[in-house]
Parts: structure tokens; sequence; C-alpha cells
């Protein structure tokens, strides 16, 4: 790919995400995520491989079923309301589609199943513009929609991905797809608070953006792709393996690291609001 053509690429991501975070209209909003979704299409296809192709394929394809759902869900509610607007999803049928649909679009438990596939068969500067840029646009409609969504359906979902995420990430050998199931086990924690306190939910995300980025960079320079490479890192550069296990704690939510705050606060205003048993469920 040539740098003006990666160029044209980027910039279909950047306008993707910024035109979905700024309007009002749904159709606005579905024509954002489509840009978003076929301008990095040619990026996670770029090593000539057929994990590549494969990966490729199955983004699109599960990113092309939310998108359809998303478009039934908003012409539902225009149907029955009048009008596009974000902020008007009044139809319970509509909204219980629209969040299903943002779920699979950032790769949230139950409709996780692409995440780990697609983050495996791609490079690793690729796995981290998925965890982190390609949610931001999926949540920013969540959360404008947040007080319309059954917080029932929030929390259900929330509670299935800290699991999955929790027990997905034992059994990994490969650094890329712990990251994809660390991805979903945070998006479960930002997906439970976002039915009850919308603001600290963003917090969460944008918290989990930060810890994660250095990460896969460290992972890019040194080039470790599983935990066997991991491991032989410090006979190399004793500070950057040092670097990586420490953000990997901090990521994981360990006093008295970064991560732990976000945490921390959820699990406070998940007791405060007499939900003792879901906040235990998520510990």
């Amino acid at each position: 790919i040539t740098p003006a053509s990666m160029m044209i690429v980027f910039l279909g991501i950047t306008i993707g995400t910024i035109m979905t975070m700024s309007s009002s209209n749904w159709l606005m909003a579905w024509i954002g995520l489509e840009l978003n979704m076929l301008a990095i299409l040619p990026i996670i296809s770029k090593p000539k491989t057929t994990r590549a192709s494969e990966a490729t394929t199955k983004y699109f394809l599960t990113q092309a079923i939310a998108s359809a759902m998303m478009l039934l869900s908003s012409t539902m509610n225009a149907w029955q309301t009048g009008n596009w607007s974000i902020l008007e999803l009044k139809n319970k049928f509509s909204t219980t589609i629209m969040a299903l649909s943002l779920m699979m679009k950032m790769g949230a438990a139950p409709i996780h199943f692409w995440l780990p596939e697609v983050l495996q068969g791609t490079t690793l500067q690729t796995a981290l513009l998925i965890t982190t840029w390609q949610k931001i646009a999926p949540i920013t409609l969540m959360y404008m929609i947040s007080n319309n969504i059954q917080p029932a359906i929030l929390v259900s979902a929330g509670i299935l991905s800290m699991i999955i995420g929790g027990l997905g990430g034992i059994n990994q050998t490969q650094l890329r797809k712990m990251m994809a199931y660390s991805s979903i086990n945070n998006l479960g924690w930002t997906i439970t608070i976002m039915a009850f306190f919308p603001n600290m939910a963003l917090m969460n995300i944008f918290t989990y953006i930060i810890m994660i980025t250095p990460i896969f960079l460290t992972m890019t320079n040194m080039s470790t792709k599983t935990l066997q490479n991991l491991s032989t890192t410090w006979t190399t550069s004793m500070t950057m393996a040092l670097s990586i296990a420490l953000l990997m704690l901090s990521t994981s939510g360990l006093p008295p690291f970064t991560g732990f705050m976000p945490k921390m606060l959820i699990l406070n205003e998940l007791i405060s609001q007499k939900l003792t048993t879901l906040a235990t469920l998520a510990i």
C-alpha cells in the first residue's frame, strides 16, 4: 500500500468515527460507522497471509450484520416516532436491537466471538487500532441512548463479558488473544456501569485505552507475540519486560495501579445503588 492510499485509509477511519460521534441523526451515525469499517478493511488485510484474509472476512461480516441490525432498529423507531434523532429512541424493541448491534460492533459478550479471531489474524498495530479507536464510536452511541436501554440488558451483557473475558484469557498463550479477552472483560465493566452512571463508563473505557496503548506499542517494539517470547525478553531488555509486566497488572485492575481506580469507583457506585450482589459478581 502506497503512503497516499494509507493516508486516505486513516483519514476514512478518523472521519468515520468523528462523524458518528458528532451526529444527532441515526442515518449520519450509520454512514460514519460504515465509512470507518470500510476504511479499516485494507489495514487488516495488509499482510498477505491466509490468516489476515480470514480476519478481514470475519471482521467485515460481523460489522455488516451489526450495521444491518442498527439500520433495522433506527428504521423501526423512525416508523413509530416519526424522526431519526438518536436521543428519541423510545421503542423498547428498537432499543434492545440497537444495544445488541452496538455490543456486536465493539465486541462485547455474548456477541464477542469475532474479536479474538480477528486480532490473532492481524498485526500488533492493527490489533491496537481495533481494541482502542474502533470502540470509541459505538461506545459514544451507547452513551447517548443509555437512558433508554433497559438496565437488565446492559447488566446481563456486562456480567457475561466480565466472566467470558476473565475465563477466556486464562488458557491463552497468544498475547493478541489475551489482549482481546482483556478488552472483552473491560467492556463488561463499561457496559455494566453504563446502565447507572454513563459518565463513569466513559472514564473507564478511556483509562483502559490509555493503559492498553503502551502495552501494544511495547509488544510491537520487542516483536513479542506469545507468552514464551515475553518470558525471554528480560534477557535482552529488563526495563521493557518490567514495564510490560507493570502495565499488564495495571490493566487487570490490581491496586495501587491506575487500572484499579475506575474499577473501585464502579464497585462503589454499584454498592451505593444497592446492587451489592452485582458488585460481588464483578469482583
